[in-house]
Formats: C-alpha cells, structure tokens, sequence
C-alpha cells in the first residue's frame, strides 16, 4: 500500500479467560496424544468465576484425567490465589466429554478432510519471523509482562494481561510506533490514595519495564502510551469476564492484517483441517516468501469434509511478486502435499506440541514445524 497509514494488532496474555480455555483444551489433546497418536480430539473449554467446564467430542484408547489436568494448566498459569479471584485449588471442574460421531469418523479414517472449511495462510517481510510487525509486537509485550509478574521486579501484576500495538508505516514500510497499549492486572498494592487507579510511579513502572525493552528503538516522542486506562484492573481473570474455546482467532494469526478462515485451533487434533490446513498455508506462504518470490503472499485453501485434496488453491501477492500467482500454485501443487495425511506427515502434527500454540500465538515462533524455511530454495529453482 503506498503512503502512510497505521496499523494496528492486539494480543492478550496467557491468563486471559479465553487463552485460560486453549490452554486446556489444548492440554487435553497432548494428553491425548502422548499415548493415543491416533486419538481423535475435539475439547472445548468455558470458564466464568469459579468454574470450569470441560467438553467436546474425544475418541481414545487412553485415560486422561481432566480434573488434575485443569488444576495443573491453571496453577501454571499463575491462578494460585482467591486475590487473582480464581483459584486452582477451589474452582469447580464439570468434564461434558463424549465420543466422536461414527459418521464424522469413517470419513476420516479414509484419509479424508475432518471438515469443509477455508484456511488462511500468510507471510510477509516485515521482520525476521517473516511476519505481521504489530501482532509479533503484540505477543512480546504480553509475554514480557508475564515473565516480569513470575520473575520480578514487578511482582504485583496479576495473570490476566492484553496488549495493542498501533505502528505507522509509509510505503509498505514501518516507521514508527504511534501508540501502545497495555492493560496489566494488578494487585491492590499500586492503588494511589483514592483507591480507583494506579499511582504515576507504577504506571511509569510499567512502561519502562515491559515495553520499552519491547518496543522502545521504534518510539519517539510523539508516541502515546495508554497503561491501565480504566485507573485500575485489580478484578481480572475468569471472576471478571467468561472465556472459551477459539474465541481469539485473530490474536492467534495474524493481528487483523489478513482476513482468516473462520476456524479455531485450539483444542482439535490434526486431522481437522481448520487446524492443520492453516498450519500447512502458513509453512507454505514462509517458504514462498523467504524464496524472495514475493515480499507479501496471502494463500487460501478449501475443503470438503471426507475429501482428501484440497477443492481450491488460491494465492495473491499484493502485487509484489516476481512471478505470476497462477505460477506460484502450479509450483505449491508441485512441492506440497496438501492432503490431511500428506500435512501430518510433512509437519509431524501427531505429537502433544499443541499446549505451547495456545497463548503468544501460533506464528512466527521457531519452534513449530510450520515455521521452517527448508523448501524456499526447492521453490526458488521451479520458479
């Protein structure tokens, strides 16, 4: 896009209620497939004050103790005290889980998609990730405030956290950060006199210590913090808002900047598409892009339930590509198995690697498969 203009993502935090619900729903299908790679998961997670509910359809050879799971998912989190208003020890836990339908099986049993649907992938030359700047942004400063609420110095702060990161770009290119803002739950300790909003030191407290080591090369003096605007956030957490399942897609992908399929991740097992289709266009459009085919590459795949081959390929490159869409679908259906098993099989998705996706994003951390880079110079020489 030529001339100026400001873009914006947002991530939340791993106590956030709904990153509570994917992180144990995801931790029910790496117990699930710890023992049972061939388990088929669909777990759903609610949480409000004082509950949780856990439910969905599972289909496995293994036992998996859903109560003592939750406890431990939410004590690592950080939910260890009636002052964060949950607590890991006292909550209650409904298990709602059931068998796959027979119906849904035998078609994926086959080989066949878990699902219809279309799945986004994205990659763009941004930054190093070969992601969106503002949502890789976003997932630091989250990620910071948590490893300063377990490491210090600032012991005050709560698990519940959000972040939103606006940045100015010209031509394509990111210049500056325009705004930050932080939303950090605290204790009742940073409250001035009034009780009804944090002091100016904590405030200060927390810009100099979670973002400026996040953001602070990008700032200048025209950059506008926002931390806490409400005055306080003591009341956070599964007491102040309900959380479930997949409800933060967005945050999850690429922060707004492209449209996405629909679907949720968390808490399904590879064999639906929704999850592993989207791993597949992400690995797919990195590889194109660190092939120096394109600066941007936005893919789209779709399916049918119980269909293996994907029924269509889309790619655009915003008309930053070297070589001609059409061309770059010719050298992915070349170069890619697209079919379920063809995706397990190339990405390794039957392994418990999924509770690690659930909170700072499923994109642009080295550590998952789809993040690899080993087929750009493959797609490079068919180009």
């Amino acid at each position: 896009m030529k001339g100026t203009y400001f873009l914006t993502s947002e991530s939340v935090g791993a106590g956030h209620p709904d990153k509570v619900c994917d992180q144990i729903s995801d931790s029910v299908l790496d117990a699930v497939l710890k023992d049972d790679p061939k388990g088929r998961v669909a777990c759903e997670t609610f949480v409000s004050m004082g509950l949780v509910i856990v439910g969905g359809e599972i289909t496995t050879t293994t036992y998996v103790d859903v109560h003592k799971l939750v406890r431990g998912v939410l004590r690592e989190i950080g939910y260890t005290h009636t002052k964060y208003g949950f607590d890991a020890a006292t909550c209650s836990i409904l298990n709602a889980i059931n068998a796959q339908s027979p119906d849904i099986a035998q078609g994926v049993d086959a080989g066949g998609a878990g699902d219809q649907g279309i799945m986004i992938g994205y990659a763009c030359d941004d930054t190093p990730e070969l992601m969106p700047l503002p949502i890789m942004l976003a997932h630091k400063l989250v990620k910071r405030i948590s490893d300063v609420r377990v490491n210090g110095p600032l012991n005050y702060l709560g698990p519940d956290c959000k972040s939103q990161v606006t940045i100015e770009y010209k031509d394509d290119k990111p210049q500056r950060i325009d705004a930050v803002v932080l939303a950090c739950q605290h204790t009742e300790d940073i409250l001035d006199k009034t009780g009804k909003k944090i002091t100016l030191k904590a405030r200060q407290e927390i810009i100099d210590t979670i973002a400026m080591p996040i953001i602070g090369k990008m700032c200048d003096s025209k950059t506008k913090f926002f931390i806490n605007e409400t005055g306080k956030f003591v009341v956070g957490g599964p007491q102040s808002d309900t959380g479930v399942t997949g409800r933060k897609i967005v945050v999850d992908t690429y922060g707004g900047v492209v449209s996405h399929g629909g679907g949720a991740f968390s808490g399904k097992d590879p064999t639906k598409v929704d999850r592993s289709a989207t791993y597949m266009a992400r690995y797919v459009t990195k590889n194109i892009v660190a092939a120096k085919l394109a600066k941007k590459c936005w893919m789209q795949l779709s399916y049918a339930i119980g269909r293996p081959d994907p029924t269509s390929i889309m790619i655009d490159t915003f008309g930053t590509g070297n070589v001609s869409e059409q061309k770059l679908v010719d050298i992915v259906r070349d170069n890619f198995d697209l079919t379920p098993k063809g995706i397990i099989s190339t990405l390794d998705l039957l392994k418990p690697i999924y509770r690690k996706t659930a909170a700072y994003g499923h994109f642009g951390r080295s550590e998952f498969s789809w993040e690899k880079t080993d087929k750009a110079a493959k797609l490079k020489k068919g180009a």
